[in-house]
């Protein structure tokens, strides 16, 4: 287990906690926590016992965005010795979340501004406090969105109201966030977290791992298809390949006895490749 000194990473009962943790600075985003939020869902992949993922913050605040003690060269690299195009950290961030296998849930539990906002985009569900607050501030900042966000909010909530909050910038109250699809409920500060692992549970006690993490791949590589064709080859040769698993034999013969489901498929090991053309495009 990597050592941590910016997140949290704790497993219990088939379901990872990934806490930010930098209660000084209100969680704020650094390049250490970048590397270690991706370790950390490396840990998340590598580990068959892990069914599902919760993401959020230690005390009042989720991540209040980019670290800005660096005062205004905060975002500036002209002092750098090369002038190639360098990755944007919050980017590197969402895109392994994007890639990873167990469904991710966001416990937004205050303050999420900036990549504290766009980090919680590639994640499967949000749950937010009542205190939340949300900002795509990045006009406010004189940069623009970040995060691969671009791709993602719009997706999420429609081109007319992700161009609304981003071309204004303002800090969103929990409500509208609500009313504006972009999280799926609102709790009390302190029944937020039951409410997450709730959800968790619900898919780790019920569901095969192999069949999420299939169907998390379907859904989300199927938002950038041009045809649904292309969702129909895919689901195709999934019902196939996984008709034949023990699980999908387990899960008939379960329903038939009514009975809890034992799956034993594991997604290190029994995981098909339904997407044989698919190619993850890299930087340049």
């Amino acid at each position: 287990m990597a050592d941590y000194t910016q997140i949290r990473y704790e497993v219990r009962d088939a379901v990872a906690t990934i806490t930010l943790s930098r209660t000084e600075k209100m969680n704020a985003f650094t390049g250490v926590m970048m590397h270690e939020l991706i370790a950390a869902f490396d840990a998340v992949d590598a580990d068959d016992a892990v069914r599902a993922v919760i993401v959020t913050g230690e005390g009042k605040a989720f991540c209040a965005g980019a670290d800005l003690s660096g005062g205004a060269t905060t975002f500036d690299d002209s002092a750098a010795k090369s002038s190639a195009v360098r990755r944007d950290g919050g980017g590197r961030v969402t895109l392994r979340i994007f890639s990873c296998t167990k469904p991710v849930i966001a416990a937004i539990n205050g303050a999420a501004v900036g990549i504290g906002a766009t980090m919680t985009l590639p994640m499967d569900v949000r749950l937010a406090s009542t205190a939340a607050r949300i900002g795509f501030v990045f006009a406010r900042r004189g940069i623009v969105p970040e995060a691969a966000s671009a791709w993602f909010l719009p997706r999420l909530v429609g081109i007319s109201r992700a161009a609304e909050w981003v071309y204004t910038g303002r800090i969103l109250p929990a409500q509208e966030a609500l009313d504006g699809g972009l999280v799926r409920s609102l709790h009390a500060p302190d029944e937020l977290l039951p409410a997450a692992h709730a959800l968790a549970r619900e898919i780790a006690d019920n569901t095969s791992g192999v069949s999420v993490a299939l169907s998390r791949q379907m859904l989300w590589r199927m938002l950038g298809a041009a045809h649904p064709m292309e969702a129909h080859r895919v689901d195709s040769r999934a019902i196939q390949l996984r008709g034949r698993s023990a699980d999908a034999h387990e899960g008939v013969m379960s329903f038939l006895e009514k009975r809890p489901a034992a799956f034993s498929d594991s997604v290190s090991r029994d995981m098909p490749d339904v997407f044989p053309d698919w190619e993850e495009p890299t930087f340049s």
